[in-house]
């Protein structure tokens, strides 16, 4: 089997014919991003006057970092100030389908085997607390229903017109990050998230299955209490950092039902620096959670330094996945 094979296999639960993995050289990589060209602007980052950085991103917001590594925060989102400047929003022009030529040369190559996952510019929720900034928006959803539905609502008009293009293209699969944890729980009550959000997760989710499109989502934090809602409206993979933030035995009640893609631990096992800690859970979390149906992808935290980690550590996690390199 080639790599598109083997995922597409895993995501399917029927029986690829070794783990699959996202890991670097020299260990494989069988998934392949993609994403969609967008240049109407300048969204680099300038020097600001007091010693630290801005940029102005496409939907308008402006961010600042005190760094020039990071990817800063947003300090003022297009519409924070007035909900009146809703009516003047215009969103970026991102389903134009010649911003998706270079998808359509990559899924054409015959060269390439790998999975095709084109990259979404975020879910509803993650777009729009961006506009309103997060502390504004997490009041709005409760103290302006009106106006957050007409916002979510062409969001979510776009993003469908987005996944379409990503099918034009010959693309396997769509994939969002959308944090909607904290380290204890979700950010707002399980409650309201299943009256306002999920009813779009369904639908949007439902584009791309109509077609013929996976849905793979990223999601920081303890969102454990709507894992079954997230499998109800049709998410197919799962991507975690901290699957021990959920316990590998509650995501393995889910087996069968969805696929997790991990890293070891990001938090908790590669920063103990116990090399046998780290493969014991590599291999724990390909029994519990994987194996020879499918339903597990082997992961890779691609920014070291940014947790303050030797890229030695996750090297060790690597070998132990390695081990599976069939079954």
């Amino acid at each position: 089997m080639d790599p598109r094979e083997i995922v597409a296999r895993t995501i399917a639960y029927s029986g690829p014919s070794r783990l699959a993995g996202t890991m670097p050289g020299p260990y494989w990589n069988d998934i392949l991003h993609m994403g969609f060209y967008y240049e109407k602007g300048d969204f680099a980052w300038h020097d600001a006057v007091g010693g630290w950085q801005e940029r102005t991103d496409m939907w308008g917001n402006t961010w600042a970092r005190v760094d020039r590594t990071s990817k800063g925060e947003v300090i003022h989102g297009v519409i924070e100030d007035d909900w009146r400047q809703l009516e003047t929003l215009q969103l970026p022009d991102l389903a134009n389908p010649a911003n998706y030529e270079d998808v359509k040369r990559l899924c054409g190559d015959p060269a390439n085997k790998r999975y095709r996952v084109g990259s979404l510019p975020g879910f509803p929720f993650d777009i729009a607390r961006y506009m309103r900034r997060l502390e504004n928006f997490l009041g709005d959803i409760l103290l302006s229903p009106i106006e957050v539905a007409i916002l979510l609502d062409r969001i979510e008009e776009l993003l469908s017109a987005i996944i379409y293009q990503y099918a034009q293209a010959g693309a396997d699969a769509v994939m969002f990050c959308e944090d909607w944890g904290t380290q204890t729980g979700l950010m707002i009550h399980p409650r309201t998230w299943r009256d306002v959000f999920k009813p779009r997760f369904r639908r949007l989710c439902g584009v791309a299955h109509q077609n013929g499109l996976r849905v793979v989502m990223h999601s920081c934090g303890k969102i454990t209490v709507i894992i079954p809602d997230l499998v109800e409206a049709g998410i197919d993979v799962l991507q975690f950092d901290q699957p021990r933030l959920h316990g590998l035995d509650a995501l393995a009640r889910f087996h069968g039902q969805v696929t997790f893609w991990c890293p070891v631990d990001i938090q908790q096992t590669l920063q103990t620096h116990d090399e046998q800690l780290i493969a014991a859970e590599a291999d724990e979390l390909v029994a519990k959670l994987g194996g020879s149906r499918g339903g597990f992808i082997a992961g890779y935290y691609s920014d070291n330094s940014s947790i303050g980690l030797e890229e030695h550590w996750q090297d060790v996690a690597c070998r132990a996945f390695s081990r599976y390199g069939h079954w």
